[in-house]
């Protein structure tokens, strides 16, 4: 405070000199400041970097209240603890994505299929809302992006207890929770097929069953 004490000191004597000759005042007060920082220099220089460190570093975010990112998301129990998640349109298509994608999945792995739908949203080569994203070439046999919305078969949600727990990842992932798993991913499959674009892409992450890959940036070239 010693520092700002000293700056704020030489900005008010200069103002009150010279208020009315602002060229002036503009000259006398970078010539003092100057003078100041100089004397803040030469000052600091003899403080050991460990000291000097310490005295110019944050205290750790839990002291000063904030929230910190952690894996408490990931664990079963605390999904468990949480009310049933209920939303409008958007929440009930990432929901049913996660359910017959993902159900199956550790909750972490459920997450993993998650981050992989939002970042096809925020990205320029799919649609720009999850409906869209997942239901992207709908209405042809095995044609589609999801496989479970071309696949012929009706989409019926059977399991009450796998439904509660996907919605629940559903809403915390449209709570803006962190994309921290998969690497940016854009596309994901099982560990038992081989499809031929997972050999241009780069793989990001292994989850579960599945491998996530992401989408190679395109150029003016490609």
């Amino acid at each position: 405070m010693t520092f700002v004490r000293t700056i704020c000191a030489a900005v008010a004597a200069a103002t009150i000199s010279f208020g009315v000759v602002p060229a002036a005042a503009d000259e006398v007060l970078a010539s003092r400041l100057s003078a100041i920082l100089g004397q803040e220099r030469q000052a600091l220089s003899v403080v050991p970097d460990s000291r000097l460190s310490l005295l110019t570093s944050l205290p750790p975010a839990e002291e000063r209240g904030l929230a910190t990112e952690s894996n408490t998301i990931y664990d079963g129990e605390f999904l468990a603890s949480l009310p049933a998640a209920q939303g409008g349109e958007q929440w009930q298509c990432l929901a049913e994505a996660l359910y017959f994608e993902a159900r199956g999945e550790t909750v972490r792995g459920m997450f993993a299929v998650g981050e992989v739908i939002l970042n096809r949203v925020d990205s320029d080569d799919y649609p720009d809302s999850l409906c869209g994203v997942i239901n992207q070439g709908t209405g042809r046999l095995y044609a589609c992006q999801f496989t479970y919305t071309c696949d012929g078969n009706p989409e019926t949600i059977n399991e009450p207890r796998a439904w509660e727990r996907v919605g629940k990842v559903a809403a915390i992932l449209l709570d803006g929770a962190p994309r921290a798993l998969t690497g940016g991913a854009t596309h994901y499959h099982t560990k038992a097929v081989s499809p031929s674009w997972a050999k241009r892409f780069p793989r990001t992450a292994s989850i579960g069953s599945h491998y996530f890959y992401r989408q190679p940036i395109r150029t003016a070239s490609m």
